[in-house]
């Protein structure tokens, strides 16, 4: 349903569409389009701050107002952030936001796409439903919103919106029809007749400016109190640079708005003056439809107060598409009134422009604007031009300009900014020397042309006539080759200038020299697309930013010679950006500015165009590709390292064909993006992200030559550069250091990982999960045998040792002839395979990414796939530190872990029964190592165990369990000390229970260590332990153990017994049967300790 209305400021729409609202309540979704886009924003703001005041009618009263500003669209994420903040909402709620961002953070998903919340959208509808709502909403974005799915159910309340288009947009006829078609969700589209808008008096229109103005103000705490006359400054001035722009001969002077305003005096705030320009900067545009913006625009220079003036050739058509779209819905009568009205419009302009300049002698302007083709300026011009402020002047290019006469500015006082544009005057003494208050002087394609012949004034001289450029502010040449200006003399002058910007003209070599220790105050400084290069290369430029304090944006775009950057560039100490597009010269890029915030190195060749808010160039400007030519250069960058640059978040990078090792080490980056960020790089080998603690995600291309990644996401302090390759390192494809603080950043390894194991190549990773600064080096690869390795600290023994020997002091004695101690334990594997993952101390995250589903890309996957060694230790918070299934595992080692409830989960499946050493410690709470709930797809998952090493888990109940078919054909040692509720090593699984196991067979075990296990009543739990292959047995503080492994199977004549170490109290109560007898051992080594000495109760003294 459509509705016009003819409201001419924000007070009377306001009341006109509550009005409106009061008539059409089943309408409960509305939509203002303001006056033609315009004002629409203003208008909600007001009925925003009004409703809660008003003495409303039943039909206007809400029991809850919600007013929703994104206008700056982010995502539909923030905006249902924002309605929960309005609503209030609890903490857990609102904790819902941080826990999902952190979690698309480390899925790598964008900004802009991250989704509403499900949960939060049930708390709003419930919010909402208790009384009736209106929601007055600003969409930045480009699509309308479904409010549904936030939460908000329209048929509870009422609901007003509008899109928040920039400062300034106006559409026609054909767009607003357009508009309301596409609206799916709306029931009322409410908007203005196009006449009131041309109808708008001069003050109506500067109010409607006004409310505008305040809404920007609104957003930005910092500027509440600036004057909102500067704001309408800005943007008349605005206006002024866009309808210059459509005449400027292919230059384009707008990204310098920000500047303009500051150099001409609008924007006066000291210190915050940057930053209140650059805000403005990124909301004042204009869009839409041209013709109603000139029309506005006229209509604010109509009047004799007005402070704009264009003034262009006489055979130029000001109008030159009359504004001929008419609404479709419009009836006839407002048709007819609008095409006399536009009538008039142009009769009024075509009076005015008569090509004379008679007639703006009597009023000064402080904007001109003077475009022509080869009009000759008379001396007449001076008069206007002698009060403005700002000045732009342009000819066409196409034909030879005339010459600027001398005096041409020499009455401009008040003149601040200055831009010329294809104009020809003379070098030696140009028309601008006088003006003595110029902050901005920018020349386009200006050449110079003199009937002076004398020489340059030379010493004081000189420094009085150039006096002006000891106040310049901001000096920008374009493809204007005027070296003279940037003479060692002249720049010397310029001590207060904050911006130099030359583009098409000498490169960068040459200038640069000029710059050592001068220009003081430098802030932006950019030498872009050189048209020649320097011939030589005896110029020292590596104390170019000696004294360069201030810099702050650095552009060297095309500068394609330039072999290296200066050595001196680490003392611009505030660099924020740097540009290197085009430099095809440079081979090593190394950069260790603790301020970069932005970096570009575009292979492809510069942008068209740059910003001047110390953004990259968009890609938008960007070449699309690299030209004919282009792929003919060889862009020979092979290194670029920005280690060190911790505020370094915007990086792009592409077309860099020889690039080979990329070090971000220290960066801030948060998703690394190889498809957005670094692109068509086909040789990258080696890729280092040390100390990256802010790192969530990497999003990878399709490199198949890397061979190297180090990542290291802990803070930097404590972390260690990896070694460089060697010899024997070469054999692998690809190789992955890693320190993970997070174990969700185990999601982005995956892809290399799997790219590279799909072709059968050898691959190399050592992963540690650990937010501890304990692991300060990344370790590298050895050489590994099938034979295992047990080594340990030396510490950690010493540890154990120490503690047992407090307890029983005698069973460090010797028993019988063995010289080694009961207490002993084996220490655990620590020569990791070529496939290695650490869990330890302070890692985050880690349980709920074992338990993900292993089909993804996460730890679950890392591990059951690939995983070969795996050590978890000091893990405090996780009941759980394992994946359901196995692939590749062969030694695991876990230790000190407080929470675990099982080594290895319920369903736990070693599917290519790789595994051959479980050692495992001090697990207080572990009730197993490895569940009943077991469920095996075959009975032989245990073929490969070797060794099984159980220490200090006081409430163990039992170790393994076992399958339908249970076997242990490789196991050869068991040894378990210190479980004091242990009663079995090995169950059936309750899924087996059910299958009767008259033995177990142990082929090759050879020998069993068991230590103070009181519990213990026999290690295979009903039923017989065949064992034909043992050596020894050293049993100590097994009080409750029955029997001991049988023997048959034992067919080797003359092999010697086996050895045992038992108490004599232990060894007189086992039970035997006929083919178990004590004499199939030999005789019993008994200690000097026995069980009925010891004391039984507490002495209390």
């Amino acid at each position: 349903m459509l509705q016009r209305i003819h409201a001419r400021d924000v007070v009377a729409a306001r009341e006109e569409i509550l009005d409106l609202i009061q008539g059409n309540l089943k309408n409960n979704i509305i939509y203002f389009d303001g006056w033609r886009g315009f004002g629409a924003t203003a208008v909600l703001r007001s009925i925003a701050q009004a409703i809660p005041f008003m003495k409303s009618p039943p039909k206007l009263c809400f029991g809850r107002t919600i007013y929703i500003d994104c206008s700056r669209w982010e995502s539909k994420r923030v905006m249902q952030r924002k309605i929960a903040e309005q609503l209030k909402l609890d903490r857990k709620t609102m904790a819902m936001f941080e826990e999902q961002d952190e979690e698309d953070d480390f899925n790598g998903v964008d900004h802009g796409s991250r989704d509403v919340i499900r949960q939060v959208s049930v708390m709003i509808d419930q919010t909402l439903r208790e009384s009736r709502f209106m929601m007055i909403f600003i969409n930045g974005s480009t699509d309308e919103v479904s409010l549904t799915e936030f939460g908000i159910l329209e048929y509870v309340g009422m609901i007003i919106w509008t899109f928040g288009r920039r400062f300034v947009t106006m559409h026609g006829g054909h767009s607003i029809q357009r508009l309301a078609e596409n609206l799916r969700h709306t029931g009322l589209f409410i908007w203005t007749y196009k006449t009131v808008l041309k109808d708008l008096s001069d003050s109506q229109l500067n109010a409607l400016f006004l409310e505008e103005a305040a809404n920007i103000v609104a957003n930005y705490p910092f500027m509440r109190d600036i004057n909102l006359t500067m704001i309408i400054d800005c943007c008349r001035y605005g206006f002024f640079l866009h309808c210059n722009s459509r005449n400027n001969f292919g230059l384009d002077w707008a990204a310098h708005a920000p500047n303009f305003w500051i150099c001409d005096g609008i924007i006066q705030k000291g210190d915050r003056t940057r930053e209140i320009v650059n805000t403005l900067d990124s909301d004042i545009n204009f869009n839409g439809d041209d013709s109603l913006l000139g029309m506005v625009f006229a209509k604010m220079t109509e009047h004799l107060d007005s402070s704009h003036l264009l003034i262009e050739d006489e055979d130029e058509d000001e109008d030159e598409d009359e504004d001929e779209d008419e609404d479709e819905d419009e009836d006839e009568d407002e048709d007819e009134y609008e095409d006399e009205d536009e009538d008039e419009d142009e009769d009024e302009d075509e009076d005015e422009d008569d090509g004379s300049v008679d007639k703006y002698k009597e009023r000064p302007y402080r904007w001109i604007s003077v475009t022509s083709k080869n009009k000759m300026l008379n001396d007449n011009m001076q008069t206007i031009l002698a009060m403005a402020s700002s000045i732009f002047l342009s000819f066409d290019k196409t034909v030879s300009a005339p010459r600027l006469p001398n005096t041409l500015f020499k009455q401009c006082n008040k003149l601040g900014v200055l831009v010329l544009s294809c104009c020809a005057f003379s070098f030696v003494s140009p028309p601008f020397l006088h003006c003595n208050k110029l902050r901005f002087l920018g020349l386009g394609n200006c050449t110079h042309q003199n009937n002076n012949t004398s020489s340059e004034p030379e010493g004081r001289d000189c420094i009085t006539k150039w006096a002006f450029l000891q106040s310049l502010w901001v000096l920008d040449l374009r493809y204007t080759d005027w070296g003279e200006i940037l003479s060692e003399e002249k720049i010397s002058l310029m001590a207060n200038i904050t911006e130099l910007n030359i583009e098409g003209a000498r490169c960068w070599q040459y200038t640069g020299q000029l710059l050592e220790k001068r220009l003081p105050y430098l802030q932006r400084l950019r030498i872009i697309k050189p048209t020649h290069q320097e011939e030589t290369t005896s110029l020292d430029i590596n104390n170019s930013f000696v004294g360069k304090k201030q810099l702050e944006i650095l552009d060297l775009s095309g500068n394609s010679d330039m072999k290296s950057l200066a050595t001196s560039l680490s003392e611009a100490s505030k660099l924020q950006v740097l540009v290197l597009d085009g430099c095809d010269g440079l081979e090593n890029v190394v950069l260790h500015n603790s301020l970069v915030r932005s970096f570009s190195f575009d292979g492809y060749g510069p942008a068209s165009h740059w910003t001047s808010t110390g953004k990259l160039p968009p890609m938008s400007s960007r070449p699309k590709g690299p030209s004919a030519v282009d792929n003919k250069k060889d862009v020979r960058a092979c290194k670029i390292s920005l280690e060190g640059c911790t505020l370094l978040e915007d990086l792009f990078l592409r077309g860099l064909p020889n690039l080979e090792e990329l070090d971000l080490s220290g960066c801030a980056i948060k998703v690394l993006d190889f498809g957005a960020m670094v692109v068509d790089v086909p040789r990258l080998k080696r890729l280092f992200l040390l100390g990256c603690e802010n790192l969530c995600a990497i999003k990878w291309g399709s490199y198949k030559q890397l061979e190297l990644i180090c990542i290291d996401t802990r803070p930097r302090v404590g972390c260690a550069q990896p070694l460089s390759l060697c010899a024997q390192q070469k054999s692998f494809q690809l190789q992955v250091h890693a320190i993970f603080a997070d174990a969700r950043h185990a999601r982005s390894i995956l892809a290399p990982l799997h790219s590279a194991l799909s072709k059968v190549a050898h691959c190399y990773f050592n992963i540690s999960i650990a937010s501890s600064p304990a692991c300060t080096e990344i370790i590298q690869p050895e050489t590994t045998t099938d034979k295992e390795k047990v080594t340990g600290s030396i510490d950690d023994q010493r540890h154990y040792d120490i503690a047992a020997r407090d307890m029983y002091c005698d069973i460090f004695t010797k028993v019988g002839n063995s010289p080694t101690p009961m207490q002993a334990f084996p220490q655990g594997p620590a020569g990791q395979l070529d496939c290695h993952i650490e869990i330890g101390d302070g890692s985050r995250s880690v349980q709920s990414e074992v338990e993900a589903d292993p089909s993804g890309d996460n730890l679950a996957s890392l591990m059951g796939d690939h995983t070969k060694s795996l050590h978890v230790h000091d893990v405090s918070t996780c009941s759980n530190a394992m994946p359901r299934y196995w692939r590749s595992l062969r030694w695991c080692r876990v230790e000190r872990c407080p929470s675990l409830h099982a080594v290895f989960p319920p369903g736990a499946e070693d599917w290519d029964g790789t595994l051959e050493t479980i050692w495992v410690s001090d697990l207080r709470m572990a009730r197993c190592v490895w569940s009943k709930g077991v469920i095996y797809n075959s009975g032989d998952r245990f073929r490969s165990l070797r060794h099984l090493h159980l220490r200090c888990c006081p409430s163990l109940r039992f170790g393994l369990a076992m399958g339908k078919r249970p076997s242990f054909p490789s196991l050869e040692t068991l040894h378990i000390v210190h479980c004091g509720e242990l009663r079995h090593v090995f169950v059936l699984g309750h899924a087996d229970e059910k299958y009767q196991h008259t033995s177990v067979e142990f082929p090759k075990l050879t020998t069993i260590h068991l230590h103070d296990l009181p519990a213990l009543q026999q290690i295979c739990k009903a039923a017989e332990m065949l064992a034909p292959a043992l050596e020894t047995i050293r049993i100590r503080g097994c009080w409750s153990l029955r029997r001991l492994p049988a023997l048959k199977g034992r067919n080797e004549p003359g092999k010697r017994r086996p050895t045992v170490e038992i108490e004599k109290d232990v060894w007189d109560v086992l039970e035997w049967d006929a083919r178990h007898h004590p004499s199939l051992y030999e005789a019993p080594v008994h200690s000097r300790y026995y069980k009925r000495r010891m004391l039984r109760t507490t002495v209390l003294r």
